[in-house]
């Protein structure tokens, strides 16, 4: 992915966080010895909400040593509880830029099994990388937008910052790209995705780009409550 977040991360060596699955109840242990967390699950209810994640390798989920603990898959799990009877299509693609997203979104959105409630746009870190002109990055992101809305599906977009070793110039110009489609396209926005993960290298792979386990739950536990307020109301 994008070599610009090394530059804002420390760096380190650190392992991707996880955690190990509570023991099994003896024989004869009660229902109720079950954690609170647990019992204070909201229950899944209401109709499937069929969300379809588009994006590169921050969906895709590179480098994870477990491919459940991807955006997409550890979202889908966020999203059941509380209570949301969310089901996410993850078509990330490690290495996809902008123009790569965009030459294959219509495709992917119009070949889903069910017409989803929600698609979620990632995509502008490969651009960085190579240096790609800022205006290039907004018309890609553009025609996936009017795409979605054509097919009408709202969108929540997923924002990218610069960074500074690219100068001001190219922040002023690339930085706006995404609250302004936003607007213009009536989006929902999630102004810095990585922003969860930046300055914290126990959170980030020894890449120093892409997030770790314990990072993608960073980025998860931040996102949550705006994409299921950017589901519609369910039919």
């Amino acid at each position: 992915m994008y070599r610009f977040v090394s530059a804002a991360l420390v760096p380190a060596l650190l392992a991707g966080c996880s955690q190990s699955a509570p023991p099994p109840p003896e024989p004869g242990e009660s229902a109720s010895a079950a954690p609170a967390t647990v019992a204070d699950t909201p229950p899944v209810m209401g109709p499937e909400r069929h969300i379809l994640a588009v994006g590169d390798s921050l969906f895709a989920g590179y480098g994870l040593a477990n491919t459940a603990d991807n955006y997409p898959s550890r979202l889908e799990a966020a999203l059941r509880a509380r209570g949301v009877n969310a089901r996410i299509a993850n078509a990330g693609v490690s290495g996809d830029t902008s123009a790569a997203g965009a030459e294959r979104f219509a495709f992917v959105l119009k070949n889903q099994p069910q017409k989803p409630d929600l698609v979620i746009i990632e995509f502008g870190g490969n651009d960085v990388l190579r240096g790609l002109p800022p205006e290039q990055t907004r018309a890609n992101l553009a025609r996936m937008l009017a795409e979605a809305r054509a097919a009408g599906v709202p969108v929540l977009l997923m924002g990218m910052l610069a960074p500074p070793n690219l100068g001001d110039g190219f922040k002023r110009e690339f930085e706006p790209i995404y609250p302004e489609l936003a607007r213009e396209f009536g989006a929902k926005l999630v102004p810095f995705f990585l922003a969860p993960v930046i300055g914290k290298p126990d959170l980030v792979q020894p890449d120093h780009i892409h997030p770790n386990a314990g990072g993608v739950a960073e980025i998860v536990a931040a996102t949550a409550d705006t994409v299921a307020g950017a589901l519609p109301p369910p039919k």
